[in-house]
């Protein structure tokens, strides 16, 4: 879509829709921050048959809805699909909070997207990836506040 004659421009995200997949996919699974930011109930409330009581912390469990085999095809596979319609276009999922949820959602979200697409374009643009030669990628993490990826290689070869 854009080549190699100019920079990627944020207008350029609607005509690119796998690579939006793409960059949705990873925020999906490498769910860098695994517990959302705590919440405070500010009144009692209730969600499905529980009820929470006014003053009650609550800390949003992202990976159980990232991960979740009721609302993705493969859960725990990447697949760019699971954010493409049958047309191709790109398509919005409920269950995808990389920012978090409530009120309390990252503030910085609409700039955060707009740079994830202009890095990443701008390094697919210019550099191949690729395991080392007899390796094979891994999705293992070491868990802990964060989701760590383990040490790996990869080899970025100039396009």
């Amino acid at each position: 879509v854009i080549g190699s004659s100019r920079q990627p421009s944020i207008t350029d995200r609607e005509d690119m829709p796998y690579t939006n997949a793409v960059i949705h996919e990873i925020q999906r699974m490498g769910n860098i921050l695994p517990l959302g930011l705590a919440h405070m109930a500010g009144k009692d409330t209730t969600v499905d048959k529980y009820t929470i009581p006014k003053g009650t912390m609550i800390v949003p469990t992202l990976t159980s809805v990232l991960h979740d085999e009721s609302m993705w095809e493969t859960p725990h596979s990447f697949n760019p699909q699971h954010f493409l319609d049958q047309d191709g276009k790109l398509r919005k999922r409920e269950a995808f909070l990389p920012f978090s949820a409530g009120k309390r959602v990252c503030l910085g979200e609409q700039l955060a997207r707009m740079e994830l697409f202009l890095f990443f374009t701008s390094l697919l643009q210019r550099f191949s990836f690729s395991a080392p030669p007899g390796e094979q990628p891994s999705l293992e993490f070491k868990l802990g506040a964060t989701h760590c990826p383990k040490p790996y290689c990869l080899c970025a070869v100039q396009r």
